[in-house]
């Protein structure tokens, strides 16, 4: 699946759901929250936890934990992208136009 393919699931799955309705700073907040777990999936990956509370898992596992939640972070960055229209293909390309002027050696 390619990112416009991927970009209108994600509008249509969430648009199904009821999620799309949220305000948009609700949706800011859960982009904060899977910012959050994104961090916490690479501590683990990295250093740990080190809570004898917790089951250490293999490091496949919290690879796994990682993708999932990095996903988590995209669709709601999608769904921002799709209140005001913005095609990931556009923010992809001005991504890289902008860092490329900014860096670039020429």
């Amino acid at each position: 699946m390619d990112v416009t393919e991927f970009q209108q699931w994600v509008n249509d799955y969430y648009e199904e759901r009821g999620w799309s309705e949220l305000d948009i700073f609700i949706r800011i907040g859960f982009l904060a929250e899977e910012t959050g777990e994104v961090a916490r999936a690479i501590r683990a990956l990295e250093i740990g936890r080190d809570r004898p509370d917790e089951i250490t898992e293999l490091f496949e596992e919290n690879r796994q934990a990682l993708t999932e939640e990095l996903g988590d972070v995209i669709g709601n960055v999608i769904v921002i992208a799709n209140k005001y229209k913005i095609p990931l293909e556009e923010v992809f390309n001005l991504h890289k136009k902008k860092l490329l002027k900014r860096y670039s050696s020429e």
